[in-house]
């Protein structure tokens, strides 16, 4: 008898079902078992061997081309987004921003790769990626969506000082 249940997630929320059958994905065990890994960390940044790894802990052995491509598909269909990793040279994937939230700039620590959004964004910052959707289509293009995220290091990973308090790395 195959255990399932170590190996499957929790069912796939209804919002990222209509995307995923909008894109033509089907919903197969590895579509399951790598959204899995992003709805039990939602802040969570992963690379392709990060879930590789992950996977095959789970006893899931997805080949390592199929696993890149379904991340590539997972990113173009706007479940998941990919964004660099300059430091590691590689790319990090997170789920993507529910597309009614518009515009929601994010932080990402360094050091953990947890994203942060910001959703208290004030409303000329919403307003600037609506100019830029704006200059687009004047331009005759169609955008699809504002990435904005800032990048350094979370409250949680700045080293304490002796005297308690918390100091920024240099």
């Amino acid at each position: 008898m195959i255990e399932r249940a170590s190996k499957e997630p929790a069912a796939v929320p209804a919002e990222m079902q209509v995307l995923l059958e909008q894109a033509g994905l089907r919903r197969t065990l590895a579509t399951r078992a790598v959204l899995g890994l992003f709805l039990a960390n939602p802040q969570g940044s992963i690379t392709h061997a990060q879930a590789q790894q992950s996977l095959t802990a789970r006893g899931l052995d997805i080949n390592r081309v199929t696993l890149y491509r379904l991340l590539d598909r997972l990113a173009a269909c706007g479940v998941l987004q990919r964004h660099a990793d300059d430091g590691a040279r590689t790319w990090r994937f997170s789920l993507a921003d529910a597309p009614q939230d518009g515009v929601v700039p994010r932080f990402e620590c360094g050091a953990c790769h947890r994203q942060f959004r910001l959703t208290e964004a004030s409303e000329p910052t919403r307003a600037v990626a609506t100019d830029l959707f704006r200059t687009l289509a004047s331009l005759g293009h169609q955008g699809q969506r504002v990435d904005l995220s800032i990048h350094g290091t979370c409250a949680g990973c700045i080293p304490a000082a002796p005297n308690g308090n918390q100091e920024p790395l240099a």
